[in-house]
């Protein structure tokens, strides 16, 4: 018989969008009050003696407009309270119930979060890691290939991240080096959330999220950001005994410099059949410059053998993105492959670039755990594509073309020590530059037993961009 938590993902698939169990509001009578944290900060980047280091510091600045959800319902006033009460609950989540998923769908309303002081939460993070050891230090690497950071407009810090779900880190994984104890969600959503505040993304990219509606909505939301999340249709949590429900891909944008105009949420197809893999495409507007340009986070097929899936569903993911940066009708964005949700706000005022005819379409950033290593045919796939992409983390190379030796590095009980490149930050080479990069960690910081540890809460590392766009705004005109 169907494990009745299987039995039941479907519906939950369908409805899990207008699904709201974050803290921020009442929860249900059969569950206990979920959790939810405080708004991001600007940073003030600056460059080192030496020329190439950047180094980051966090500056408080004030969370922007009240968030419109991804259905164009408008967020609800919320109660008051502290930033340090707000923090406090999420320490319980560990402690609460696993969302139980035959509740019947709620309205998908996001709250109007009280504001939070970023710093704050940064110090609250550290004092609950205090015990843990020193974290990495990472520095900000100008490309070789850039002379100089664009000085007219802020550049757009992006983070892609595989924070690896927290059912199958405990229940799956089998990380043989890793101590149970460091893989205790109670500790480890310190270390997810101290990496975010650390960097201060614009726009976060994340896969493997399983605690999107009680930690990662509510605490991003009070930080100042807008979300959506598009889970796995049969993720492999739901195997795990006291899962918190599937794991999926999540994008979230600074409602301060963004405004939202569409979402997407596709699920992608192979060899005409659709599988288990998502992704989530919006597109935004920069509120500084007025520029629209859309981003993507995908997770595709993991292990070795399944190398023509991955490449059949980066396909099905290129071919739909085409679709939707070159405007087509919103029905057609699904050709590709990908079973598309797609909501617009402000459907009857767009603005549209006036583009020269070689570079049509609207800018593009993909993130995303590809579970490919370049010499996959899926990686040539993205660099060959006719959106005209590259990616980001080459830009640390000497010559500009090599990727990092890797972006993963664990030990597995089933499959022995594995150090590969799986995870990219694509971009339209024509229409953003790339202002820095994130340094990755060498092998004397992961340590010899590798990730995730007590140290770093996954088994991914995160990659970090500054972009800007490469020309100055175009004139735009109402349609």
């Amino acid at each position: 018989m169907m494990n009745p938590v299987r039995r039941c993902s479907a519906l939950l698939h369908r409805d899990l969008t207008s699904l709201c169990l974050s803290s921020l509001g009442s929860a249900p009578k059969t569950t206990e009050t979920p959790k939810r944290v405080p708004s991001p900060s600007s940073r003030h980047c600056h460059q080192s003696s030496g020329g190439e280091v950047l180094t980051c510091q966090p500056q408080l600045k004030p969370s922007g407009a009240s968030s419109v959800s991804v259905n164009t319902r408008i967020a609800g006033p919320m109660g008051s309270g502290s930033s340090s009460r707000l923090f406090g609950t999420l320490a319980q989540t560990l402690s609460s119930p696993s969302i139980p998923l035959e509740l019947p769908a709620l309205e998908a309303e996001e709250c109007a979060c009280e504001p939070a002081d970023p710093d704050l939460l940064l110090r609250e993070c550290e004092e609950a890691l205090r015990n843990r050891p020193a974290r990495w230090r990472r520095r900000f690497m100008r490309p070789h290939t850039q002379a100089q950071a664009r000085l007219d407009q802020q550049p757009i810090r992006v983070m892609q991240w595989n924070i690896l779900a927290q059912a199958l880190g405990e229940g799956k994984d089998g990380f043989v080096r890793c101590p149970p104890a460091a893989l205790n969600w109670a500790e480890r959503k310190y270390l997810i959330l101290e990496e975010i505040l650390t960097y201060q993304p614009d726009i976060l990219c994340l896969q493997e999220v399983d605690h999107y509606y009680d930690t990662f909505q509510p605490v991003l939301a009070s930080l100042g950001y807008q979300g959506s999340f598009c889970p796995k249709p049969w993720s492999p949590c739901l195997d795990v005994v006291n899962n918190n429900g599937p794991d999926g891909c999540a994008l979230f944008f600074r409602r301060d410099r963004f405004e939202m105009l569409s979402t997407s949420h596709l699920r992608l197809s192979a060899m005409m059949l659709k599988t288990n893999q998502v992704a989530v495409v919006s597109t935004l507007r920069c509120r500084e410059t007025g520029r629209r340009f859309c981003v993507a986070v995908t997770h595709l097929k993991a292990r070795s053998g399944w190398e023509s899936l991955r490449s059949a569903q980066g396909r099905s993911l290129l071919q739909s993105l085409f679709n939707i940066t070159m405007e087509t009708d919103p029905q057609d964005a699904v050709a590709g492959g990908g079973e598309a949700d797609r909501r617009g706000v402000g459907n009857g005022l767009a603005v549209q670039e006036e583009d020269s005819a070689d570079e049509a379409g609207v800018p593009l950033i993909v993130c995303g755990d590809f579970n490919a290593e370049p010499w996959e045919d899926v990686y040539k796939r993205f660099a060959t594509s006719p959106l005209g992409l590259d990616s980001a983390y080459k830009r640390l190379s000497a010559d500009g073309r090599t990727e990092p030796p890797y972006t993963s590095w664990k030990i597995r009980r089933s499959s022995g020590e594995s150090c590969h490149t799986l995870d990219y930050i694509w971009y339209s080479h024509r229409r953003f530059q790339v202002d820095a990069v994130l340094e990755l960690p060498g092998e004397e910081q992961i340590g010899p037993d590798r990730l995730p540890s007590y140290h770093y809460p996954s088994d991914h590392l995160s990659l970090v961009c500054d972009f800007s766009f490469s020309k100055p705004p175009q004139t735009h005109r109402l349609l």
